[in-house]
C-alpha cells in the first residue's frame, strides 16, 4: 500500500487544499487490498464460462448417444416397400416391426353400404318421412321435426338442408348432395361404418317433392348403390383374413398397410427392412458431438490468442474428463458379435487429438450383417454392460446435469469461492465507505482551519499594533 500526502501551499496563504481529490486518493489506496480478490474473481468467472461450455457440449453428446441407446430410438426405425403400390401400400412401420419379407394377396376391398335417391330439382322442397335404420325424420310444412324430441326445426327443406340435418345428427350415415345435371341433384347416403357390419336400412316412405308444378314432383325413392363388405386378404399363404377397413394395422406386427385394389391372382411382395440410413445419420451426429467435446478439452491445454494460458489449463477436471472419456470410448463389450466401436467403422484419428472418424461403408456392412448385435452394443442388456450403458454412465459422472458430475462439482466450488470473494469485497467496501466519510469530515475541518490562519494572523497583528504602536504586516 502506498502513502498519500496532502499538497497545499504556504500554511499562511489561506488556500487550504482540495479535500475531494485527497480523499479519493486515500480511498483508492485503501481499495488496493481488493485487487487480488478482483483478479481471482475474474479468473474464476473465466473458468465458469469454459466449464459451462464444456458441460453444454457434454449434454449434446449425451443427447446424441440417447438416440442410439433408446429402445424406441433410431435403431427401432423400420422401412417398408411393396412390389405393387397400386395394390398394397405400406404407410407406417413402427419399432414393433420385424425385418422380413411377406407375400400379400388381396381378394377384395372393404366398402360401405351406400344408397342414392331419385333426382329432384335442387331448389325444390320436400315433405313426408325418411326412415334411416329405426329413426324417422318427418318433413312437413317446410320444416324438419326432430324424431326424438318432436321439436320442429325451421328450415327450407331442400336436398341440401336435409343433408345438413342428417349429418348433424346420429343416423349412422353420411349424406351428400350430388349434382346430376339439368339443375337436378340426388341425395346419397353412405354408411359411416365400413364393411359388412355397416348395413343400414333406408325407407323413403312418403317422402316426395312437394314443390307445385315441379318437373320432378312425386315420390322420392332410394336404391342401394353399393353393398357393404369386408376386405379379404391373405398373408404368406395363411387362411384368408378379413378387415372392415382397407387400412390394416394388425396383420403384420408394427406395420400399417393400405389395401388399394383387389387382385386375387397377384402376389404382392412386402419388405420390412431396418432403417440403416437413420442409424448412419445418428452415428455421424454422435461422432461429431464427441469430437466437439474432445476439441474443447484440447483447447484448454494451450494458450489463448493473446498467448496467455486458457482458463482451465492445468485444471485437474480436464485430465479427469480426458481419461474417463478415453476409457469409455475404447470400452470393449463382453458379449455379442459387435464388441467395439471399430467394428462399426468408428476409429480414433491418426493424430494425437483423440477425435473419432466414421467410415459409413464399414458401418453399413456391419448393420447389414449384424443389425441386432449393433443395436445391442448400444442398448442395455441383462447379463453384461453394453458400450452405450457404460458411456451413458460415464457422461453422467462428468457433466453438469447432476450433483455428481465433475463439471457440476467444479462450478459449485467456484461458486462458493466467488460468493466468499464478493462477501469480502462488500465488507471491505463498507469499511472503506465509513472511513471515507470520516476522512472527509476531518479533512474538511482541517482545511477550514488552514483557510482561517491568515485572518487569525491579521487579528494578532492588529492586537500587537494596538499594544505597541508598531504595525507589522504578517509575512508568508
Amino acid at each position: 500500500m502506498g502513502s498519500v500526502g496532502i499538497s497545499f501551499g504556504s500554511p499562511t496563504s489561506g488556500q487550504g487544499f482540495d479535500v475531494s481529490t485527497t480523499v479519493s486518493a486515500i480511498v483508492a489506496n485503501l481499495q488496493a487490498v481488493e485487487t487480488p480478490w478482483k483478479n481471482q474473481l475474474t479468473t474464476l468467472q473465466s473458468e465458469d464460462t469454459a466449464l459451462t461450455s464444456i458441460g453444454t457440449d457434454l449434454s449434446s453428446l449425451s443427447t446424441a448417444l440417447h438416440s442410439l441407446t433408446d429402445f424406441e430410438g433410431t435403431f427401432a426405425g423400420k422401412e417398408g416397400s411393396s412390389s405393387d403400390t397400386s395394390v398394397v401400400a405400406l404407410t407406417n412401420a413402427t419399432s414393433g416391426a420385424v425385418a422380413g419379407s411377406h407375400t400379400i394377396v388381396v381378394g377384395q376391398l372393404a366398402q360401405a353400404f351406400s344408397y342414392a335417391g331419385s333426382a329432384v330439382n335442387s331448389s325444390d322442397t320436400l315433405s313426408g318421412t325418411l326412415t334411416i335404420g329405426s329413426q324417422v325424420i318427418t318433413i312437413s310444412d317446410g320444416s324438419a321435426v326432430d324424431p326424438e324430441s318432436g321439436d320442429t326445426i325451421p328450415q327450407n327443406n331442400t336436398l341440401s338442408s336435409l343433408a345438413s340435418y342428417i349429418n348433424a345428427g346420429d343416423y349412422g350415415v353420411e349424406a351428400n348432395v350430388v349434382s346430376v345435371g339439368a339443375g337436378q341433384s340426388e341425395l346419397t347416403l353412405v354408411s359411416t361404418t365400413s364393411g359388412a357390419a355397416g348395413a343400414v336400412s333406408i325407407d323413403a316412405g312418403s317422402l316426395s317433392d312437394a314443390t307445385p308444378h315441379s318437373t320432378t314432383a312425386g315420390l322420392v325413392t332410394f336404391a342401394q348403390q353399393q353393398k357393404g363388405q369386408d376386405a379379404e386378404y391373405s398373408i404368406d399363404g395363411l387362411p384368408t383374413m378379413t378387415s372392415s377397413s382397407n387400412t390394416v394395422t394388425d396383420a403384420i406386427p408394427g406395420v400399417t398397410m393400405q389395401l388399394l385394389e383387389a387382385a386375387p391372382q397377384e402376389s404382392v411382395q412386402v419388405e420390412i427392412t431396418n432403417d440403416n440410413s437413420a442409424v448412419e445419420s445418428a452415428m455421424s451426429t454422435f461422432v461429431s458431438a464427441y469430437n466437439t467435446v474432445v476439441g474443447d478439452l484440447n483447447t484448454q491445454e494451450g494458450n489463448t490468442s493473446s498467448w496467455t494460458a486458457e482458463p482451465l489449463y492445468g485444471n485437474p477436471a480436464m485430465a479427469l474428463l480426458q481419461e474417463r472419456l478415453q476409457q469409455a470410448i475404447t470400452y470393449t463389450q463382453s458379449s455379442g458379435a459387435i464388441t467395439s466401436l471399430s467394428q462399426l467403422g468408428i476409429t480414433p484419428g491418426t493424430n494425437n487429438d483423440r477425435t473419432l472418424t466414421l467410415n459409413t461403408s464399414t458401418l453399413d456392412s456391419a448393420l447389414n450383417s449384424n443389425y441386432q448385435d449393433a443395436m445391442n452394443f448400444f442398448q442395455s442388456n441383462s447379463g453384461y454392460t453394453s458400450f452405450g450403458a457404460n458411456l451413458t454412465s460415464t457422461l453422467t459422472g462428468l457433466g453438469n446435469s447432476g450433483p455428481d458430475g465433475a463439471i457440476y462439482i467444479d462450478l459449485q466450488q467456484n461458486s462458493t469461492q466467488e460468493t466468499n470473494l464478493n462477501t469480502n469485497m462488500t465488507n471491505e467496501n463498507s469499511v472503506i465507505s465509513t472511513e471515507q466519510a470520516q476522512l472527509t469530515t476531518e479533512l474538511n475541518e482541517a482545511n477550514y482551519t488552514l483557510e482561517e490562519i491568515p485572518q487569525q494572523l491579521q487579528s494578532v497583528n492588529e492586537l500587537y499594533s494596538a499594544i505597541t504602536g508598531y504595525n507589522e504586516s504578517p509575512q508568508g
